[in-house]
């Protein structure tokens, strides 16, 4: 593969915005907690669950707002408990993808058929919940192991996201044929990383996201279109709090001409046609 990249958007966009959604569940305790990770942390937990009775709601209206539609990154534990919040999702045209069991349990290398069986595990019951089958997945804190990308590509994935190594999405080859990489390029607009483990005011977000996008945006105007992402996190972005500086990053893109607004699923399956590979059944 030759760099610096190109590639084109499919109607001559300057830059390709994809929302990522995170719907998690957990075992012991979830990103906040001041108790020892592997112990039970109830408050931490109950800090987890903010997302399936507050935030994944006020996520939806928000993104309903400017026709917005996400990739939802869920994990089989919080389908499995809260199926009306993947279901609301899918009824307004978001992708639902995998992202492990449960969100602070992650696999090891040497286990290999534990983790093909979780792989299996999820995807049947985020198809069951959402009614279509998941093509995408990230793996609890990005944490895939040697053979992750493998497993995936043999269960019939098309994409993949535990990556930070490209502006763009790429192909990368597996034992089961290729797979779409779509790298975290979205770190200074991720709600975990800039505000609950930074402590960062909600306004760092909006100054990253704006100094991102006029950069790539830049880029695109050049003839080389870019790929930008916010992630947010159910029980994280969804609080008031941060609701008016994602407000503020999506009105500032709308504002823009020749944005892609689109799934990761869609990001992906361009890249293959635009590459010349099969799309997906």
């Amino acid at each position: 593969m030759n760099y610096p990249r190109k590639w084109s958007l499919p109607k001559g966009e300057r830059i390709v915005l994809s929302v990522g959604l995170a719907f998690e569940a957990f075992e012991q305790q979830s990103q906040y907690s001041h108790i020892a990770a592997g112990k039970k942390d109830p408050f931490s937990l109950s800090y987890g669950d903010y997302g399936w009775k507050s935030g994944a709601w006020r996520l939806f209206d928000l993104l309903a707002e400017f026709d917005v539609r996400g990739s939802m990154s869920c994990n089989g534990f919080a389908a499995e408990r809260h199926p009306q919040v993947v279901q609301a999702a899918a009824k307004a045209g978001y992708e639902i993808n995998g992202h492990g069991w449960a969100n602070d349990v992650s696999m090891t290398k040497d286990a290999a058929e534990t983790e093909r069986e979780e792989i299996r595990r999820c995807t049947r019951i985020l198809e069951q919940v959402s009614g279509t089958r998941p093509v995408g997945w990230t793996s609890p804190g990005n944490s895939g192991t040697d053979n992750t990308l493998d497993l995936l590509a043999a269960e019939g994935y098309v994409w993949n996201g535990d990556d930070a190594s490209e502006d763009l999405p790429f192909r990368k080859a597996t034992k089961n044929g290729d797979i779409v990489i779509m790298p975290r390029a979205n770190l200074p607009q991720n709600d975990l990383i800039m505000w609950v483990f930074q402590k960062n005011p909600p306004e760092v977000i909006w100054s990253g996201f704006k100094a991102t996008f006029d950069q790539l945006y830049a880029e695109g105007r050049k003839g080389s279109p870019k790929w930008i992402e916010i992630t947010l996190h159910c029980h994280v972005a969804g609080r008031p709090t941060l609701i008016p500086t994602i407000r503020q990053c999506l009105a500032y893109a709308k504002q823009q001409e020749g944005v892609w607004f689109a799934r990761k699923r869609d990001i992906a399956e361009w890249l293959l046609e635009y590459e010349g590979g099969k799309t997906p059944r």
